[in-house]
């Protein structure tokens, strides 16, 4: 169980997920597990996970669909 401020992260119950279609070997992996979820980079899945509580993950999933993470 990876330890974290916001709540164990039970690693053991993570069911990792990609975007539909995605087979790349480096891809981003999200896993929900109680009222926290966890991303990782799938090239290194015994590397660090991300945790965010729901509250962060719709921050950022809104950031992500308004275009606040773009690079142009």
């Amino acid at each position: 169980m990876a330890e974290h401020p916001k709540g164990d992260f039970d690693l053991s119950r993570a069911v990792w997920q990609r975007a539909e279609g995605d087979t790349s070997d480096s891809a981003v992996e999200v896993a929900f597990v109680d009222d926290l979820i966890g991303m990782r980079n799938s090239a290194e899945p015994e590397g660090p996970v991300l945790v965010f509580t729901q509250a962060e993950w719709d921050a950022f999933v809104a950031g992500a669909q308004d275009g606040e993470f773009d690079l142009d």
